[in-house]
């Protein structure tokens, strides 16, 4: 044993590769430690009712709808997020939020996230109506299920469909779903007639103003007709309903539930605004050392192979290519003279 340390005492190369070799050996463990850090997790709730249809978008230089330009939206901003970031993606139609899944990890499940952003579809919604206020009581229920908390992240144009009167419009003094949800504008400033399509995707007219009219009395807030609406489809031009998005309404609802409220426009406006968000949570988190392990190895590894005093060697191989240079300048000198 005494020999054992001494041989090592005198090959520092020796010691430093089996250092790198015992921290790769550790590092195949994959050891983790705890630490407390911010736990970033956002359930990302898109707009899926027929006014998410209507084109009044671009996307690379091309007409595009809303829903369109808000899958694009999310799979820009998922390709953003750091590894650890948790998401889920919700559906809103109707009065209420359906979370496909609970919050998963955005790097182990990328393909699987960004899968189902590519399936959202206006057919899958589930109601007629589009009652933005009142989803937010379903949503904030929903997120009260979770294994964890989320922050929210709401896509939509603001459209309330029927339109909002004092018999339908829902109090939310008292809303308890959390500070700092985000909500992002999506849509154009021009009223566009909202596309009426069949269950192939293809166009059979437009949705009329007859569509959107308010029902008297109870009837506008009866359960039985909360995915009911008129199904006329517009004559005419003049006939067809307009929809454009409603900042001022999403601002108004923001400030309402203590969110903020972002136009749509890029990834890093939304980005952005949502380094504002407070974090879900902050716990301990498991922490991989790995690479911090490979890494050290890495540099003992290239120790081994430097010389102790690395300058003086420098300065020595200097001296001996001078030394070496001009002794072959003379060499060259005497066979010139000699000829």
């Amino acid at each position: 044993m005494h020999k054992l340390f001494n041989y090592f005492r005198h090959r520092h190369d020796a010691t430093l590769l089996l250092a790198a070799l015992l921290l790769l050996i550790i590092a195949l463990f994959n050891p983790k430690i705890p630490i407390k850090r911010d736990i970033y997790s956002y359930i990302f709730v898109a707009d899926i009712s027929q006014s998410m249809n209507v084109i009044d978008k671009s996307l690379n230089g091309k007409p595009a709808t809303r829903i369109a330009f808000t899958q694009d939206m999310l799979h820009k901003l998922i390709g953003e997020l750091p590894c650890g970031t948790n998401v889920s993606i919700g559906l809103f139609a109707g009065v209420s939020v359906a979370a496909l899944y609970t919050p998963i990890e955005v790097c182990e499940n990328f393909d699987a996230i960004n899968d189902t952003i590519d399936h959202l579809d206006w057919r899958t919604a589930w109601s007629g109506n589009s009652r933005l206020r009142t989803s937010m009581l379903s949503l904030a229920r929903t997120i009260r299920s979770f294994p964890e908390p989320a922050q929210v992240v709401y896509f939509t144009d603001g459209e309330e469909a029927p339109k909002l009167h004092v018999f339908n419009t829902q109090d939310l003094t008292a809303f308890q779903g959390g500070e700092g949800w985000l909500f992002v504008g999506i849509g154009g400033d021009q009223g566009t007639p909202i596309p009426k399509l069949d269950e192939h995707n293809q166009l059979i007219g437009y949705w009329s103003g007859e569509s959107f009219a308010m029902q008297p009395g109870i009837a506008q807030i009866s359960e039985a007709n909360i995915g009911v609406r008129n199904d006329n489809v517009a004559g005419e031009a003049s006939d067809r309903y307009l929809s454009k998005l409603d900042e001022t309404y999403l601002k108004t609802l923001s400030k309402e539930v203590n969110g903020m409220y972002v136009r749509g426009e890029s990834v890093q406006d939304v980005l952005t605004a949502m380094k504002k968000q407070k974090p879900a949570r902050r716990d301990k988190a498991r922490f991989e050392i790995r690479w911090i392990l490979a890494g050290l190895a890495g540099i003992l590894f290239i120790l081994a192979y430097t010389p102790k005093h690395p300058v003086q060697a420098l300065k020595t191989q200097w001296h001996t290519f001078m030394s070496r240079r001009k002794k072959s300048k003379t060499k060259e000198k005497a066979q010139s003279a000699t000829l």
